[in-house]
Order: structure tokens, then C-alpha cells, then sequence
């Protein structure tokens, strides 16, 4: 069969218009003229008879087999508009118009947390991530998403997945880049004992892991695995939440910052280890609010160790069950959200009663985000402007933060 691409969808697929409904195609663009063969709505294997002039070869010499890009055959102006427009579309099914400013987007090897599977061979250890659509792992030498010193964790890992992993079993690890070294948390692994407790701590320490847990346990902790979140520093709890970018960390905090101006009394929901809280004390007080304690006493630890900061108080409390009441919104001047994926209407309708003057939303979904903002609209705040950002180049991910005021 041979069809004309019409347009892609949010989540990466190019669609074009077939006799009995749309036709998926993995990795093509739009105007692309292509031939394949219809297996129920995807065209399997297809080949390129008309390329588009926003087509480019990908960077990455693994982008053919490993599942952890989308977008590297495109180019990145058509990336940057493509989910400018995924922000724009999840805006007006809600009939939403907004001011999108021009998507800022984290540089190639930047990536300073990733999630790896690994698995023992015959031979050896394979460490990687997994094809598109399959279970079968990629080792990704040459990947263009990491940042160097996960790459250079690689031996540690492999190290690991020898220590406690079998041929029949894979493993998930989790590393992140800190100040200290590798973070680095192992699930699917083989169960503790005296051995592998001794051998999963070798390996740490020849490897200079800043922390190693297996499954739920802390194995070794060679050094804190420190963050600097403004002036403070925070270790945070193992698998915690972080922004996948310095350079997306940096961004989001700028637009908070600017979402803010020069409110003296903050609320921060859905805190996590303090990424907002802790730059924002800088300049104003600050409640912090986040459902899980380890991330509200890892917070408060960093804040009581650094210097020139106003006081930040702490608040372990699921938002999802129990949202802030209006009343304990008063006499704030600003508040700052960033909740997960499933976004927060439930805080935000006793957000909206509140009225608090100014409002900085950050999202990860923008779906999500226009349902939570029409309630904030609904209820008499204006939609100031909207930043869309991308931490994860080449997916089809997108997130953005936006002001709202009253």
C-alpha cells in the first residue's frame, strides 16, 4: 500500500488517511509519501518514496533499533513546533488561547537520570533500552541523550546486572548524575544474602557510586548524593523524583521565578525535594507541601544547612486526598504547582476559591494542565502566558509552565 502522510499524532506516529479510517506509520513526516504493508491500522516496514525537506539523519547511530527516541529523523525546528502545537491543541480542547512563547529545548547529551534494562548473556552483560514496540534490548554505547557520566557509569552497571542479575531475569536501573558520583537504584534483582550484600558493596566502592540501593535497601553509601538546588544542597531520597535536565531544571526555575515576581509569601505544592522551594527562599518565605516524608525531610535537612535562605516550612500531606483548604491560603502571595502526570483538580478548585493573586503552574502533561487551567479560568484568573519546555528531546514528551493571575 502506498500512502500520503496527513500530519503526526501527539504521541509520535505519522497518520495518514486510509479507505476504512486513519493509518499509523512509525517514524515519517508529514507530506512523506511512503509504501508498506497494512497490518490492521500501521503500515509495517515502510519504505520512503518522498522524503520531506524537514527530514535529516539521525544523530544517533543506535535511532533504527533503540526505543528511547521518537523524533531524530526530523528535524529540530519541525520537533520545536510540532509540540509547541501538541501544547496549543490540549489548550484549545478546552477552548483555550494563550500566549505560547518559543519552546526552550535541553542541548543533546544532557540527560542526568535514565532508566536502563540490563540482562546476563552467555558472555557476558547486555545494557541498554528496548526496541521500539518489543523486549528486546539495545546496548546504546553511542547514545546521544545521556549525559557523559551516566555513559561513563555503564561498567558499574554491567557490574551490577553480573553480581545480582541471570539470563532469565531483567533488570531496571535507575541512575542519576549528582555531585557525588552515580546514584544508582536496582530493581528485579536477585534476592539479598550475606554474599551478594558484600559483592553489590565491592562493586560500589570500586566504581565510586555516590549510593547504591537494591530493591527498597540502601547496599552502599560511599558519599550523599548531593543536588544543588540554588543555594542549598539536597540528597534525595533513592528514586526520587529530579528533573531530567540541569538545563530543563534551569528553565522551568526561570519562568516560576519570573511567574512569581516579587511575592514575599510562597506556597509550593507537589514540592518534591525542594527544585522551586529551595531557589525561591532566596527572596521569600515558603511553605512546602509534598506527599511523600522522605522528599519533605530531605528538603528541610537542605534547607537548614544553607546559608541566606528565608525560612521554609515543611508539609507532608497527599494533595490528591487531602488538597489545601482555601483558608490555608491566606495572607500567600504566590503559589507554585507542579503536580505529576494525572494533574491536580482537586487542589486546583480549592486553589481557584482561594483566589491567591498569582499563580505559577508547571506540567508535565499538557492534557492535564488545560483541564486544571480551565477550572483557574472559570474562576476569574487570566492566563498570562505559557512556556513550553523540553527536557526530553527527541520524545514525545513536552512540558510547560505558564502564570496565571488574577
Amino acid at each position: 500500500m502506498i500512502v500520503t502522510i496527513e500530519r503526526l499524532g501527539h504521541l509520535g506516529d505519522a497518520i495518514a488517511q486510509g479507505e476504512n479510517g486513519p493509518i499509523f506509520v512509525a517514524q515519517v513526516l508529514p507530506g512523506e509519501v511512503v509504501e508498506g504493508e497494512l497490518a490492521g491500522n500501521r503500515l509495517e516496514n515502510p519504505r520512503i518514496i518522498t522524503p520531506s525537506p524537514n527530514r535529516v539523519r539521525p544523530p544517533c547511530i543506535h535511532a533504527r533499533t533503540c526505543g528511547g527516541c521518537l523524533m531524530q529523523h526530523a528535524n529540530d525546528d519541525f520537533v520545536a513546533e510540532w509540540k509547541t502545537d501538541v501544547v496549543r491543541s490540549a489548550l484549545a480542547g478546552q477552548g483555550i488561547e494563550a500566549v505560547l512563547r518559543p519552546i526552550k529545548t535541553s542541548p543533546p547529551l544532557s540527560r542526568r537520570r535514565a532508566t536502563l534494562a540490563g540482562r546476563r548473556t552467555k558472555g557476558g552483560t547486555l545494557l541498554g533500552f528496548h526496541a521500539r514496540g518489543s523486549d528486546t534490548l539495545v546496548a546504546v554505547p553511542q547514545c546521544q541523550l545521556l549525559h557523559p557520566d551516566l555513559k561513563a557509569a555503564f561498567p558499574a552497571l554491567e557490574a551490577l546486572v553480573i553480581a545480582g542479575g541471570s539470563r532469565k531475569t531483567e533488570l531496571s536501573l535507575t541512575v542519576t548524575r549528582t555531585l557525588a558520583g552515580p546514584d544508582v537504584v536496582v530493581t528485579g534483582g536477585k534476592p539479598l544474602d550475606v554474599d551478594l550484600r558484600f559483592e553489590l558493596a565491592r562493586v560500589a566502592e570500586a566504581h565510586n557510586l555516590a549510593r547504591l540501593t537494591w530493591k527498597d535497601e540502601v547496599i552502599a553509601l560511599r558519599m550523599a548524593p548531593m543536588q544543588a538546588l540554588g543555594r542549598a544542597m539536597v540528597a534525595p531520597p533513592p528514586g526520587a523524583f529530579l528533573q531530567a535536565t540541569e538545563e530543563g531544571q534551569a528553565d522551568l526555575l526561570a519562568a516560576v521565578q519570573e511567574a512569581v515576581g516579587s511575592a514575599k509569601r510562597i506556597t509550593d505544592l507537589f514540592t518534591g525535594a525542594g527544585t522551586f522551594a529551595l531557589p525561591l527562599a532566596e527572596k521569600a518565605e515558603v511553605h512546602a507541601v509534598e506527599g511523600d516524608s522522605a522528599m519533605t525531610a530531605a528538603l528541610d535537612k537542605g534547607w537548614r544547612m544553607a546559608e541566606g535562605l528565608k525560612r521554609v516550612t515543611t508539609e507532608a500531606r497527599d494533595l490528591f486526598r487531602r488538597p489545601l483548604e482555601p483558608d490555608e491560603f491566606k495572607k500567600v502571595q504566590a503559589v507554585v504547582i507542579d503536580p505529576p502526570r494525572a494533574g491536580a483538580e482537586a487542589q486546583t478548585k480549592t486553589l481557584a476559591a482561594a483566589r491567591v493573586p498569582v499563580i505559577a503552574f508547571v506540567s508535565c502533561n499538557p492534557v492535564t494542565f488545560a483541564r486544571d487551567a480551565r477550572i483557574l479560568l472559570d474562576a476569574g484568573y487570566k492566563l498570562d502566558w505559557v512556556q513550553p519546555i523540553d527536557q526530553f528531546r527527541w520524545s514525545a514528551h513536552v512540558e510547560l509552565a505558564a502564570r496565571f493571575s488574577l
